[in-house]
């Protein structure tokens, strides 16, 4: 069974239906032990909430990033239309893949806490970005997306209402969706070293 179904014909199997229980039943398990960890930790200690996350990139090939974060590694490149060599995902489409990632985490998260049945949660991003302000033509426009349209199509048995409590509580609550509708303070220090 693949993540984009989203009905069952009289084909599927017992072993497709063992399979997804399983899986929820342990997605269950893990929401549930990280709630309570998160719950705990936060009480005994308000600033353990404060996270900090550091990821590094360093510039390959004609315009491509080698990017660090954690013990995972990830390309970032253009098309070649902007000077790629179009070996991974643009930075704008990284973003979004960021934006969609997170919708997915918080629907699961909110779901199990809301005892609101998710058997899937699909999302599809778009951006619209208007390059001339990236090519230095027109410094009217936004150098970032104008407007960004998600669609969440939400699989499994509940009222519309529930799923809207759902959708309200990850709007509330989604960090990635935070950045993009909330302006975030940035400091940047430039640091130059003979080469």
């Amino acid at each position: 069974m693949t993540l984009t179904e989203t009905s069952r014909t009289d084909s599927t199997s017992f072993a497709d239906d063992a399979a997804l229980a399983d899986s929820a039943a342990s997605r269950a398990d893990r929401l549930t032990a990280a709630g309570t960890a998160w719950s705990e930790r936060i009480d005994a200690r308000r600033d353990s909430a404060h996270l900090t996350y550091t990821v590094t990139g360093r510039g390959v090939g004609a315009v491509a990033t080698e990017v660090q974060a954690g013990r995972h590694e990830f390309a970032v490149d253009e098309p070649a239309a902007l000077a790629g060599d179009d070996l991974a995902a643009s930075p704008v489409e990284v973003a979004l893949g960021a934006l969609i990632s997170c919708q997915v985490v918080v629907y699961r998260l909110y779901a199990h806490a809301l005892g609101i049945r998710l058997d899937d949660v699909e999302v599809t991003a778009e951006g619209d970005l208007d390059a001339a302000r990236l090519f230095g033509k027109d410094e009217s426009v936004r150098a970032g997306f104008g407007d960004v349209r998600l669609l969440v199509r939400l699989i499994g048995p509940e009222s519309e209402e529930r799923y809207g409590e759902l959708r309200a509580a990850v709007d509330a609550h989604c960090p990635v969706l935070d950045l993009f509708q909330n302006p975030t303070p940035v400091t940047t220090r430039v640091e130059v070293s003979a080469g």
